[in-house]
C-alpha cells in the first residue's frame, strides 16, 4: 500500500471520505487531474462556514504571497448550477486571492448537499492550527446538534479521542464572559479547565479576575483552587473535598459528561456525601431532569 493511500485511509470517515467524489468537468476549464480554474467571479461564500472573522493583517500577507508565488493550495468548492459554484474550505485563500488581483484561482469541485458542506467546513474548520479553543469547540457543538454525529463517533471524525474532546465541550459550561476571555487570549484553555468544576459561577468570575488582575499561571490557579477546597472542608467537618481522591474525582467527570453539566462531588470520610448539579437557566436544568429521567 502505497503512502498516498495510507494517509487517505488513515482519515476515516472525516474530510477525506466526504470529499470523494468529484465533479467530472470539462478538460478546457481544468488541467485533467481533478483540479479546476475557476474564475473568482463565480465563486460565492459558504452559508456555513464557522469562521467569520478574519485577520487583515493575515489576509494581506498571503495576499502578498499568493501575488508573488501563486495559490498553492487549491480550494475545495461544490457546483451549484452553470457557472456558478460554493465554497467548501478555503474562504481565506480566496479572499487573499482577490486581494491579489487574481481572476482565476485553482479548485477541486465536489459534490455534496447541505448536510455534508456543514459537517466538510466544520471538519476542515477544527484542522486548522490558529483556532482558539471556544471555536473549537463551537466546532464540535455543531458537528454534534446539527450534523447529528454521536459523541462517540465525533473523536473518530476529527482525529480526537473522546477526552480531549469532551474536554473542549466542556468550555462552553463556562460563564460567557470567561468563554470571551478564552478567545481574546486573556486566558487559556488550562486556566479553563483549572476552574471549570467550581460549581459555583460566581467563584468561577472570581478566578478569572484573580488570573486576569495578577497574570496568573495556570499552576498558580490550579493551586488556589486546591487550597480553596481545603479551606471549604475545613468548615464543614466531615466532608472532605475531591482532589485527593482520583476514584471520586473520576466519577464526578463521568456525572458531568453524562449530564452536560458541571457536577461537584464531596466525599465524607464514612463513603457518605454529596452531589452538587451547577445549570445555567431553566430550560438547562429542564435538559438534566430529561436525561436523569
Amino acid at each position: 500500500m502505497s503512502q498516498t493511500t495510507r494517509k487517505k485511509n488513515s482519515l476515516g470517515k472525516g474530510l477525506g471520505a466526504l470529499l470523494q467524489n468529484e465533479v467530472e468537468t470539462p478538460a478546457e476549464q481544468g488541467s485533467g487531474n481533478g483540479i479546476n480554474f475557476i474564475p473568482v467571479s463565480q465563486i460565492e461564500s459558504n452559508p456555513f462556514q464557522p469562521r467569520t472573522a478574519f485577520e487583515q493583517e493575515q489576509l494581506e500577507e498571503l495576499s502578498h504571497s499568493i501575488a508573488t508565488h501563486g495559490l498553492v493550495q487549491p480550494i475545495t468548492v461544490r457546483k451549484l448550477g452553470q457557472d456558478k459554484y460554493q465554497l467548501i474550505s478555503g474562504e481565506r485563500r480566496t479572499r487573499a486571492s482577490i486581494m491579489a488581483g487574481l481572476e482565476s484561482i485553482p479548485a477541486y469541485v465536489r459534490m455534496a448537499n447541505d448536510q455534508e458542506m456543514l459537517e466538510m467546513a466544520l471538519i476542515e474548520n477544527i484542522q486548522r492550527a490558529d483556532l482558539n479553543a471556544i471555536e473549537i469547540a463551537l466546532s464540535y457543538k455543531r458537528l454534534l446538534e446539527e450534523c447529528k454525529i454521536k459523541q462517540e463517533e465525533l473523536g473518530q471524525r476529527v482525529g480526537k479521542n473522546r477526552t480531549t474532546v469532551n474536554n473542549y465541550l466542556r468550555l462552553l459550561r463556562l460563564p460567557d464572559q470567561i468563554q470571551l476571555a478564552i478567545v481574546s487570549g486573556d486566558i487559556t484553555m488550562g486556566h479553563a479547565r483549572a476552574i471549570i468544576n467550581v460549581a459555583d459561577v460566581a467563584q468561577q468570575l472570581e478566578y478569572y479576575a484573580q488570573i486576569r488582575d495578577n497574570n496568573l499561571s495556570v499552576r498558580d490557579v490550579e493551586s488556589m483552587v486546591k487550597q480553596n477546597r481545603v479551606r471549604e472542608r475545613a468548615e464543614s467537618p466531615g466532608i472532605i473535598g475531591t482532589d485527593w481522591d482520583p476514584e471520586i474525582d473520576k466519577i464526578m467527570e463521568r456525572f458531568t459528561e453524562a449530564l452536560g453539566t458541571p457536577v461537584h462531588l464531596k466525599n465524607s470520610a464514612k463513603g457518605s456525601g454529596k452531589i452538587v448539579i451547577s445549570y445555567k437557566n431553566r430550560k438547562e436544568l429542564s435538559a438534566i431532569l430529561e436525561k436523569v429521567s
